[in-house]
């Protein structure tokens, strides 16, 4: 989900010592005992103190056995829908054997049909930082916590309802969290296993891993496979699908990006301007009533032709600024002394802070739709909690937890990462000077494989990853000599457009449609 790049560049392992309590049985056991004999007791109960110890640590780093229920949900259309649950982990081990992470997944398998041909679809979020309970519970999985606006907030008792739009309807399911997300931990000690799982490269190749040995242990190699990422985890999928076809070999037939950061690099110069636009003005325009994307063609058409070309004149043209202060006010609605202030070139944060200043309100860079008080509206630093992320963290982690503990049966006494910090913070991007892309092996891929298709999406109104960036990148994609195998498509909606039922029920049928080749 959420992906914090953009906005900043925008464990502690449970220890149960007993070794106090040890202390105590060696001195109840060997009073009277010769000074010989109790050294040489005590160095034989020091030596069963650090086997029981280091059991214990064991034990702590470990997450619970693999758990297995059968489960039914009902679909709007009175269909049930029989499947099995399973909630379990993989051990990732370095060269010599050592273990270095454990990898919690949770895989959902209808009990109907033929497994081994059945299509099985590998989900992953973003951040980097991010678990996947977004996808799981909010997006895709048999059971969602509902997220409309206005429903919606820290608070919000977090009760899950059968998701009509599952994709278990039409493929089998498989969430994973990467090390340090959800359940997911580094054993090994050190920093090493961190700077290697916490990279671009290091993830790719941890993650691909796991999804080989899934289908593996599965028995689900001959399945058509999928890839479903969001955000971050949209920035994986291509980078995914080459790693598992040449060092894994494992083919992906599909793809489907929500809301993806494709490059880094292309919220730069006039387009960090231009790709905003559209968005900005879907959430002005959304205040009076529903909006499309169709609505929005005047807003792309401008942004695209007369807006860039006013941009590249300078802000020596006079007259290229004005017009540029007049549309630009036209579009977002925003005080026109304001946009004449800046020149026509309204950043995000701006935004954010100026679209409901006269309610003293600042709105989402994940949703530019949602919004909540400006906790300090006179100062002149830009610090607040992202109405559209952060009040959705705490319901979604608790909704997750239960989840786990109470229908999948996997009961952990450790907190569940839904937005690590951690792992954000010590990401390493890369000794590249160019920002990281996967636009290269998303080309590389439609290339090589002519029946690889690809769905890229987003949101109307997210201006974190505004919907023109990518449709600008993925128009100068080649067609590859089958046309219509790479569809974009956007909803109503922010970052994540999964949140408004209508936005969901389309997704579900576009995402149903690319994975059953119709």
């Amino acid at each position: 989900m959420a992906h914090r790049w953009l906005r900043a560049a925008a464990l502690v392992t449970l220890c149960i010592c007993v070794a106090g309590q040890v202390a105590l049985a060696e001195d109840d056991e060997t009073s009277g005992q010769t000074g010989l004999d109790k050294a040489s007791h005590d160095n034989a109960s020091r030596s069963a103190s650090r086997d029981d110890s280091t059991r214990d640590h064991e034990r702590a780093r470990r997450l619970p056995q693999d758990s297995a229920t059968h489960q039914s949900i009902t679909l709007a259309d009175g269909r049930v829908l029989n499947f099995t649950a399973s909630a379990g982990s993989m051990r990732l081990r370095d060269e010599r054997g050592q273990d270095e992470a454990v990898i919690g997944f949770v895989a959902y398998k209808l009990d109907a049909g033929e497994a081994k041909t059945r299509p099985v679809t590998f989900a992953f979020n973003g951040g980097p930082g991010a678990g996947s309970a977004w996808l799981d519970i909010g997006a895709i999985g048999p059971w969602r916590l509902p997220m409309e606006p206005g429903k919606i907030y820290p608070s919000a008792p977090p009760v899950l309802v059968d998701n009509h739009e599952t994709w278990l309807d039409f493929t089998d399911l498989v969430f994973i969290d990467p090390p340090g997300t959800g359940y997911s931990r580094i054993v090994a000690d050190g920093d090493a296993a961190k700077r290697k799982f916490w990279s671009v490269h290091g993830d790719i190749r941890a993650l691909s891993e796991v999804v080989r040995r899934w289908l593996a242990r599965n028995d689900r190699t001959e399945s058509p496979k999928f890839i479903v990422g969001e955000s971050y985890g949209g920035f994986r999928g291509p980078l995914l699908a080459q790693e598992l076809a040449t060092n894994q070999g494992v083919g992906i037939s599909g793809l489907v990006l929500i809301s993806p950061v494709l490059d880094f690099g292309a919220d730069a110069g006039a387009f960090a301007w231009l790709d905003r636009l559209p968005a900005y003005a879907a959430a002005y325009r959304e205040e009076k009533g529903p909006v499309t994307r169709i609505d929005l063609a005047d807003v792309e058409r401008y942004a695209t032709s007369d807006y860039l070309q006013d941009f590249m004149r300078g802000p020596r043209d006079v007259d290229a600024v004005s017009r540029m202060v007049q549309n630009v006010t036209q579009f977002t609605g925003l005080d026109p002394a304001l946009v004449k202030r800046l020149g026509g070139r309204i950043d995000k944060t701006t935004f954010q802070r100026e679209h409901e200043r006269a309610e003293g309100k600042v709105v989402g860079a994940y949703d530019a739709t949602v919004s909540a008080y400006d906790p300090d509206p006179t100062s002149n630093y830009n610090e607040w909690l992202d109405p559209a992320v952060t009040g959705l963290e705490a319901p979604m982690t608790s909704a997750i937890v239960g989840l786990y503990s109470n229908k999948l049966n996997w009961k952990i006494d450790r907190s569940y990462n839904i937005l690590s910090e951690q792992v954000f913070r010590g990401w390493n991007w890369g000794d590249r000077p160019q920002p990281p892309s996967s636009m290269e092996q998303l080309r590389a891929m439609l290339a090589l494989d002519s029946k690889l298709r690809v769905l890229v999406t987003g949101g109307l109104t997210d201006i974190q990853v505004p919907y023109m960036q990518n449709k600008r990148m993925l128009d100068q994609v080649p067609d590859y000599g089958v046309p219509g195998r790479l569809q974009f498509k956007v909803y109503p909606g922010g970052h994540m457009f999964y949140s408004r039922d209508d936005s969901r029920k389309v997704l579900h049928t576009d995402a149903e449609a690319l994975v059953t080749g119709q």
